[in-house]
Formats: C-alpha cells, sequence, structure tokens
C-alpha cells in the first residue's frame, strides 16, 4: 500500500509523544499552501484532484432549512464503476476491507464521479484553527488533549495519530443537532431489510461554541449525546445518554422503559457490544470512533489518495423512500457517490496488557473535513474484520460539512449495519442548539426517564 509523507517526518513514529504545536516553519503555511484546516490546497498531479477554492458555501437557489436537501452536483456523470470484475486495477486507492467488500458482497459496486472539493467553514472556524496550530497541545501523557481552542481543528498540522484522532474527535457539525433516523440490520440468509430501529438524537458541546475559550472552560466535557429509540414497541421509550470526556472514561446512563429505572453504565464504552445491533457493532464504533484513545498506540502513517464516499446529498435526502435507499447487504449503489480524496491514515495497534476486540485498526481521515471516513478493523490473524464507510456533505446553514447514512459491514458473519438513515423522516436540525431548541440541560441523567416519555 503507497502513502505519501507528505508533513510528517520523525515525528510519525512517536505515536503520542509529540505534544507541541506546530513547528514555526510549518506555521508560515496557512493562507499559502494549505487551506485553513490544514489541508493541501493544490490538486494532485494529474487533476484529478482538484484545487480547494474555498468550498461550495452557498445553498442552491429557493432552498430552506428543515426542507430535503437537493444535489447541487445531479447532473454530474459518472466517471467509472468499481466492481468484482476490474476492482484489483483500483485497489491502490482503496482500503483493503472496501476491495474485500466488493469482491465478496454479490451485485455491490462503487460508482466514481468528479472530485468535488465541497467542504468549507465560517471564518471565526479558520481563525479559530490558526490559532491552535500555534498553541494547542496534548497532556504529557501523550494521548488527552491539554488545550486547544473549541469551534476549530485543535492540530491542522499534525505532528501525531494521536493529534489526527483528536481533530476528528472535535469535528464541528455546529453548536450542537438534532436527529431522528432509522438503523437498520438485515437478516441474515434473507431478502429483506429488517424492523427499523427508529431513533432520535441529540447532542452539542460547550466546545463547539464559537465562543468557547479552551479545553477548560467546557469543563472536561469533550461533547455530550442523548440517542432515544422510537421503534420498534420492544424497545420504544429505550435510552442512551453519553458524557464524552476529555480525560476520564466516559459517562453512560441507560433508560429501559420496561424497567421504567435509570442506571449508570461505567462498561458501556471501549469494545462492549452497541445495544440492539445483534453483537455488530462495539460502543467506539459510533460516529466511526470515540471515547478514550489509551487502549492504543497510534501512528500518523502517512496520506493516500482514496475513492470514499463524498457528497452524499442523495443518499441522505429526507425525501427517499426507504425501500430506494437500504438494501439487504448495503446501502443502495444507485444513491451513493464516491469521490478521489487525500486521505490521512492512522493505524491503532493495541498496548500490551491491553485488551480490545479488535488488535489492530486502520483510519481514514478526510483531509479538508478531519472526519474518518473508511475504517478497517482487524482480527488476531491479521485478516480485515470490520468495515466502516460514511460520507460527508454540506450543510450550508451552518456552514460545516457533516454526516448521515453510514455502513458497517462484518466480513465474517457477512452481515451489515445500515445506520442514520433519514429516508421517510424529517431533515436533521443542524442549528438545534445555535437557535435554541436544544441546551446543556436536556443531558441531565436526573431528567432522562421524563425526557424520554414526554
Amino acid at each position: 500500500m503507497k502513502y505519501t509523507t507528505w508533513l510528517i517526518s520523525a515525528t510519525v513514529a512517536l505515536g503520542g509523544a509529540a505534544y507541541a504545536a506546530a513547528p514555526e516553519q510549518d506555521m508560515a503555511r496557512f493562507g499559502k499552501d494549505l487551506t485553513p484546516v490544514g489541508a493541501e490546497r493544490a490538486g494532485n498531479k494529474d487533476g484529478s484532484i482538484p484545487e480547494w477554492t474555498g468550498g461550495d458555501m452557498k445553498a442552491p437557489g429557493g432552498w430552506k432549512p428543515g426542507t430535503p436537501r437537493p444535489d447541487p452536483y445531479a447532473n454530474d456523470k459518472r466517471l467509472l464503476s468499481i466492481d468484482a470484475s476490474n476492482v484489483d486495477r483500483y485497489k491502490d486507492k482503496l482500503a483493503p476491507g472496501q476491495v474485500e467488500m466488493v469482491k465478496t458482497i454479490p451485485g455491490y459496486r462503487m460508482d466514481v464521479y468528479t472530485t468535488r472539493r465541497s467542504c468549507g467553514f465560517p471564518d471565526f472556524y479558520y481563525e479559530r484553527t490558526k490559532k491552535n496550530a500555534a498553541s494547542a497541545r496534548l497532556a504529557d501523557n501523550g494521548q488527552n488533549l491539554a488545550e486547544a481552542l473549541g469551534a476549530g481543528v485543535p492540530f491542522p498540522i499534525p505532528q501525531s495519530g494521536v493529534e489526527a484522532m483528536w481533530n476528528h474527535k472535535l469535528h464541528w457539525k455546529g453548536e450542537g443537532f438534532q436527529m431522528s433516523y432509522a438503523g437498520y440490520i438485515p437478516p441474515k440468509g434473507g431478502d429483506g431489510i429488517g424492523e427499523p430501529l427508529g431513533q432520535e438524537e441529540w447532542q452539542t458541546s460547550p466546545m463547539w461554541s464559537p465562543s468557547n475559550k479552551g479545553v477548560a472552560d467546557a469543563r472536561g466535557i469533550e461533547s455530550l449525546y442523548l440517542n432515544t429509540f422510537t421503534s420498534p414497541p420492544s424497545i420504544a421509550g429505550d435510552a442512551t445518554l453519553t458524557r464524552y470526556k476529555f480525560a476520564e472514561a466516559n459517562d453512560v446512563w441507560l433508560y429501559f422503559a420496561s424497567q421504567r429505572r435509570v442506571r449508570r453504565a461505567p462498561t458501556y464504552q471501549y469494545d462492549a457490544p452497541q445495544l440492539n445491533t445483534e453483537n455488530l457493532l462495539t460502543v467506539d464504533q459510533y460516529m466511526q470512533f470515540n471515547g478514550p484513545l489509551d487502549r492504543y498506540d497510534w501512528k500518523l502513517v502517512g496520506k493516500k489518495e482514496m475513492y470514499v464516499p463524498y457528497n452524499t446529498y442523495r443518499l441522505n435526502s429526507s425525501a427517499n423512500k426507504v425501500e430506494d435507499v437500504v438494501k439487504p447487504k448495503f446501502l443502495s449503489r444507485d444513491h451513493t457517490r464516491y469521490e478521489l480524496h487525500r486521505m490521512w491514515v492512522v493505524e491503532a495497534t493495541l498496548k500490551s496488557g491491553m485488551r480490545h476486540t479488535f488488535p489492530k485498526r486502520v483510519f481514514y481521515l478526510d483531509e479538508d473535513t478531519w472526519t474518518i471516513l473508511v475504517e478497517d478493523m482487524y482480527d488476531a490473524q491479521g485478516k480485515v474484520w470490520r468495515t466502516t464507510e460514511m460520507g460527508p456533505y454540506m450543510a450550508w446553514e451552518i456552514p460545516a460539512c457533516v454526516w448521515a447514512a453510514n455502513t458497517s459491514y462484518d466480513h465474517q458473519t457477512r452481515r451489515a449495519v445500515l445506520d442514520r438513515v433519514v429516508a421517510g423522516r424529517k431533515e436533521p436540525d443542524w442549528l438545534a442548539t445555535r437557535e435554541g431548541r436544544l441546551k446543556e440541560k436536556t443531558f441531565e441523567p436526573d431528567g432522562l426517564r421524563r425526557f424520554t416519555t414526554r
């Protein structure tokens, strides 16, 4: 597998041991060959990845927040289609797990379109990111975040795998949002898509505020999360409340409607099975990765040009019908758009003496958004066990690149979890915190039962 080594040198091998801000010589690159979030401004040599020119920040004329989001690239023509007959020709631009999916899932293909570097953020986000490049730092243990301004990329010029992962963990999607969606786990050996796992989700964080003054100002809270099930009837009303912490394990409370009781769940993190996913997802797979970084050694490998889901407007439209989007083995290939983008590659290897279901994981982070778009998880024999994919799209009202629908495929059981599907539901409310519809007091365990039954 080929990687470029742009921007990384001896610090790569140190994992989390580079604690300081970006070198002074790299700071001068902002506004020149680097974009305001630290990506390469220029395109690649053959032009298949274009220059970043600011992102597509304006919504198509006539669109209003709360209505189905149009696809501004609906008229783009497909450049190529990758399937089992030709996947080996393109494997140098794919993750091993992506290659395996194409080869082993009947009917699976990846349709590739013109690369559009559409993602952009507000000016204040860029200003705070530049300040972080000069002042953000890790704690002495090399894994916790000691200092960084919120509403900005902590480490736009990463010197280690840990720094790159913090960029993903604090990826900005506005000040807070509310989303209605369903997850699907197609039954093994069948032609159906399974019962919809209807859910309502709320997220916010003091670190997402443009007025945040740093980690101390966030009171130790990385982010706040609340999820409630609305279907099927057997689990309707069940809820999970999580406080993600900077330097501690997550605080988690579970509410089971059948018991009408809230209980603390200190072990519901890391590789604990996610509730209602038939042991096909671990807790730290949510949001592609969440929780403490302490169980792995993290290595920043380099950059790789990859075909990844991107500008996924069509897949994530609430105007879709579920049957048009969710298939028995995968999310609709007709609705999923792939593009060629530069991805940071981060390898996580289990530390000696630590335990986790996945001894090795490889994350592929988009240079323009710092989000994990693809992850491969490996078993003890070094074989790819699970692969996840998700693709960003612009929420012009924020403005920021966000994501919804995602896939996790288990290569051993040949089963998929197709999650956060908004088809047939209301549009996500990306301005919920900014406009006062979502407040921090929503995330109090004392009100959890009342909240789920109101």
